[in-house]
């Protein structure tokens, strides 16, 4: 009596093991009806694709670069925010720029602040100072200068700059008029400023 091969009663046959054992009878060969050979196909097609945009997505992401933006200084908004690329050089002129431009505008008053990168405190009065300058444009300038830049050496010589952040206040013929003191607390400084203001603001 000729025995029957056995076969595995139930069989799973995968998309990517359909070109890996052509010759081995052990491995299921089951041919099912044309419903199960579309389910194949369709699994083999869903395969490929999630395999393709896991690699596109992973090199997307090895490539992405974000953008970086750093708290810079200048007049009229558009020197407020800068690129972190910008050289110190590059960073102090257009500082300087802002200012002579200021000065030229013949506002009532300018108020310069004296600053250092490093320094908390100032980093948290950027938003306090540009809000300030918004609220009063139409007779006051602020600038922004970076005391540890060595552009400004000149100015901060002929201020008496011994600490940042520091506000001075110039008047329309770029006369300096007073400066806030020593600061003890950022209450402190913002009650200095505004003691400035106060001084040239228009009746």
């Amino acid at each position: 009596m000729n025995s029957i091969p056995k076969g595995p009663f139930f069989c799973l046959k995968w998309p990517w093991d359909s070109n890996q054992h052509p010759k081995n009878h052990n491995i299921c060969t089951f041919e099912g009806p044309w419903l199960f050979k579309s389910v194949q196909t369709l699994g083999s097609i869903a395969f490929n694709a999630y395999h393709s945009f896991s690699k596109s997505s992973n090199s997307w992401i090895e490539t992405f670069t974000p953008l970086r933006l750093a708290a810079g200084a200048g007049q009229n908004n558009d020197l407020k925010l800068k690129r972190k690329s910008f050289s110190p050089e590059e960073q102090g002129e257009a500082e300087q720029r802002a200012f002579a431009s200021a000065l030229a505008s013949g506002k009532d008053a300018t108020v310069l602040e004296f600053y250092s990168p490093k320094c908390s405190l100032c980093n948290s009065l950027l938003n306090f100072v540009l809000e300030v300058e918004g609220r009063n444009s139409g007779w006051l300038n602020i600038v922004m200068a970076d005391a540890e830049n060595e552009k400004w050496l000149p100015e901060l010589l002929y201020y008496d700059i011994k600490y940042v952040p520091c506000f001075v206040l110039l008047d329309k013929y770029g006369r300096a008029v007073a400066k806030t003191g020593v600061p003890s607390s950022r209450l402190h400084v913002v009650a200095g400023l505004s003691h400035l203001l106060k001084m040239k603001r228009p009746p």
